[in-house]
């Protein structure tokens, strides 16, 4: 049976006086608390083992290739079914695999191939979450607020953020990863109790779910701005990650004093990501797509800071720079898709997109694993740098980028 849509009849002044906006926001930032510590507790928990970047690499490769297989899934259910009713699953199943994860490692009983099997089910988790989370906020805000709810709704789990990562470097050098991996799963579980009582509209469907792939994937293919911004984020996602994620564990761990000095590069990035929402709460640029696009030459700053081996001040700058160009990508982005997407359509748009962002990501991991046996750490970070540059820029030259703005109905 059919819930009632959130979406209020009366136009309402802001997205905060919309009550479905609000449970939602909070559930959100319920798990940004555990979502800001648990990388850098699955990275130590991987590196207290004794293992390096080949088996860290492999871990977060294996936490991400479920997420591949399964986002299409993930896309046209949330194109059929509730999307409150997905996230509330999706969120349930994530703080099952984090509460496993903890209580291994708590226990001392914690091996590679456990971390992994705990890290392909979160992977799943994250393929049904993604395509409702993209969805679900069309139907429960106005589309003349959609930028400012975009904004307000990383506000808070951008501030949690800014905290998250320096608590995480605390307790994991004091208490050890399993107990910042516990908060995480139950902060999980608190957020799908939150999302329980959302109540979405399905969204109208025809057909069987294989004829809505193939519909979707047609109506992917045939927006030239949407796939050529996937075919880049695919470089230039992978190249962060790889870079970030994967050897700047490593290379504090080396130079910039562990867990405590990687855990303020995070705070910094999430200082960064802070102020850049501040800024699109502000700041309403006519071309979405392509504002999106060109923040993303930020991502380079951190990788060429480490890489060059400039002191931890430096990074943490850099680190900065690349929060705050994200955030504005993030959000312009987000606004361009939810105004130039159909709501009907965003689950499975959303999943392409994604699955084409991720389906590099575990190949560049194991790439970049590879790479550090071969080559110092620093050179592969700086090659990393130069894709994401790269990538940036053969975006910046497709003609569609500058047709895709900002529509008025979103001037307010």
């Amino acid at each position: 049976m059919k819930t009632a849509t959130a979406l209020p009849a009366a136009r309402s002044r802001t997205p905060l006086s919309v009550p479905a906006f609000r449970r939602f926001g909070l559930a959100s930032l319920v798990s940004a608390t555990g979502s800001a510590m648990a990388p850098l507790a699955l990275a130590y928990s991987v590196i207290g083992q004794g293992s390096g970047a080949g088996t860290l690499g492999l871990v977060l490769a294996l936490n991400t290739v479920p997420t591949i297989l399964f986002l299409l899934v993930g896309g046209v259910l949330a194109d059929r079914l509730s999307r409150s009713r997905l996230l509330f699953l999706g969120n349930l199943l994530a703080a099952a695999a984090q509460g496993t994860l903890a209580a291994t490692v708590g226990t001392g009983r914690a091996t590679t191939t456990s971390i992994a099997l705990c890290g392909l089910v979160s992977g799943v988790a994250v393929a049904f979450i993604q395509p409702a989370t993209q969805g679900a906020l069309a139907q429960i805000v106005p589309p003349e607020h959609l930028q400012r709810a975009n904004a307000w709704l990383r506000l808070p789990t951008n501030a949690v953020k800014v905290a998250g990562p320096v608590i995480g470097g605390l307790v994991v050098a004091a208490r050890g990863p399993a107990w910042a991996l516990a908060w995480d799963a139950l902060t999980f579980a608190a957020a799908a109790l939150l999302l329980l009582g959302l109540r979405l509209d399905a969204p109208p469907s025809v057909g069987s779910a294989l004829s809505s792939l193939r519909e979707g994937w047609t109506g992917f293919w045939s927006r030239t701005w949407l796939w050529t911004y996937t075919a880049a984020g695919t470089v230039l996602v992978a190249a962060w990650l790889a870079g970030f994620q994967l050897l700047g564990p490593l290379v504090a761990a080396r130079h910039y004093d562990g867990a405590r000095g990687w855990g303020l590069v995070q705070a910094a990035f999430a200082g960064g990501l802070l102020a850049g929402t501040l800024v699109c709460l502000r700041w309403k640029p006519r071309r979405l797509l392509a504002v999106a696009v060109a923040a993303g030459f930020t991502l380079m700053l951190p990788l060429v800071a480490m890489g060059t081996g400039l002191p931890l001040p430096a990074v943490l700058s850099a680190a900065l720079l690349a929060g705050i160009g994200l955030d504005i990508s993030i959000v312009a982005w987000a606004t361009a898709f939810q105004q130039h997407v159909p709501a009907p359509e965003q689950g499975r748009m959303g999943a392409f997109n994604n699955v084409g962002e991720r389906l590099a990501i575990p190949l560049g991991y194991l790439l970049t694993a590879l790479a550090a046996r071969m080559w110092d750490t620093r050179t592969v970070l700086l090659a990393c740098a130069a894709l994401i540059a790269a990538a940036v820029v053969l975006n910046l030259c497709v003609p569609e980028v500058y047709r895709v703005n900002r529509r008025q109905l979103d001037d307010y």
